[in-house]
């Protein structure tokens, strides 16, 4: 009884952290060490960002969390398993990048029904919850446009929609607003956290922009120059559901200051 109690409670705190980083090192066969002993566990619900200079290794942790590059040292734990994530269900882990990376020949719809095609549903189910998806981020009146027809932050709702449509527990975001207007980011800054706080989903998200960190977060991770080391993991303690107002508070305006300190090495 005992056995099976302290199993138990092992399994529920490997379920808790939905991502643990242990020693993590990622060496490259040109020699660079883009990433070098990162530890830092990730729970479930959180929203944390990744912040640091360019080419500290924050793209690299997120391949290696997906499970597109292999880490070269340490351990990667995903929803409880150290298996590589590519060997698990694809519709664990979602992945947005710094481009929409749309097909230009399909509809939106269609984009965003990708991940669903090699699932065994009626096209009929598959249609339905592509529809609910781009729903979600305010596109259901689109579903039959051409990328070609969007502005820039519609295309990224529709990359979002498409991570989302599976239903992933863990969503990795790699800049996804970096090329879009500070109007347009501001506004799906906010379409984002309501999107995290419906669905209950664990958010990684990588971003150059300090303000943004800490407006989206419940924790920002500070990295090094490289190789990458995670400085510091910061708590953001600023109530939720979050609006424009807590941009101008002092709470806020602490925060970004601690986040520029540990960001000057």
């Amino acid at each position: 009884m005992n056995t099976t109690l302290a199993e138990d409670t092992v399994k529920q705190q490997a379920i808790e952290n939905v991502v643990r980083m242990s020693g993590v090192s990622k060496v490259f066969p040109n020699g660079n060490v883009a990433v070098d002993n990162v530890n830092i566990d990730i729970a479930e619900g959180e929203f944390i960002s990744f912040v640091g200079p360019s080419g500290c290794g924050k793209s690299t942790i997120f391949k290696m969390i997906s499970g597109l590059i292999d880490n070269t040292q340490g351990s990667i734990e995903i929803l409880g398993s150290q298996m590589n994530p590519m060997q698990q269900k694809r519709t664990n882990v979602g992945f947005v990048f710094q481009d929409s990376t749309l097909l230009p020949w399909r509809s939106v719809l269609e984009n965003v029904m990708l991940p669903l095609e090699f699932q065994k549903k009626s096209k009929k189910e598959k249609i339905e919850e592509a529809a609910q998806a781009l729903e979600l981020v305010g596109l259901k009146d689109y579903t039959k446009s051409l990328p070609r027809q969007l502005s820039g932050g519609m295309k990224m709702r529709v990359s979002i929609a498409r991570a989302l449509v599976a239903k992933p527990k863990l969503l990795l975001m790699d800049e996804p607003f970096g090329a879009l207007d500070e109007i347009t980011r501001q506004s799906l800054q906010s379409e984002l956290l309501r999107i995290w706080e419906s669905q209950k989903m664990t958010v990684l998200f990588i971003t150059h922009n300090v303000f943004e960190a800490v407006y989206l977060s419940t924790r920002v991770a500070v990295m090094t120059p490289s190789p990458g080391k995670v400085a510091s993991a910061l708590d953001v303690r600023l109530p939720f559901p979050r609006n424009d107002e807590v941009r101008t508070t002092h709470e806020f305006s602490d925060i970004v200051a601690q986040v520029s300190r540990d960001l000057k090495f």
